[in-house]
């Protein structure tokens, strides 16, 4: 259940930068539309302006830590709500357990052939 809230809490982010970036978009046509204006609202550029930097600024940052997360999964480093790391290590070294046992099996086979010798 924890895996599942932590993968919802992480769409949500992505949701909520999605949005950001709509109203990134939404300040960045306010800015070129006063712009456009023979006599322009100097005041609601500045503020515009703000928004969009502070905008911009937060995305990244959100953007950057949702990279992170993912980098972290996709190389099989430890994080918060995955088994994934475990998971792998047990294989592995179930893996070496068999190949110790064949190597040994070759070992015994091969004393064996010796001492029938």
């Amino acid at each position: 259940m924890a895996t599942y809230s932590l993968a919802n809490e992480r769409l949500r982010a992505l949701e909520d930068i999605e949005r950001e970036i709509g109203a990134i978009l939404q300040n960045a046509g306010t800015v070129i539309l006063e712009l456009s204006k023979e006599k322009t609202n100097e005041r609601l550029l500045d503020r515009q302006a703000t928004a969009f930097s502070a905008s911009v600024q937060h995305v990244e940052a959100e953007l950057s830590a949702q990279i992170r997360y993912l980098t972290q999964v996709a190389t099989g480093q430890p994080h918060e709500g995955s088994s994934y790391s475990s998971r792998k290590d047990c294989q592995m070294a179930l893996k070496r357990v068999d190949y110790a046992r064949l190597k040994l099996s070759d070992v015994a086979r091969t004393c064996e052939q010796m001492l029938e010798s």
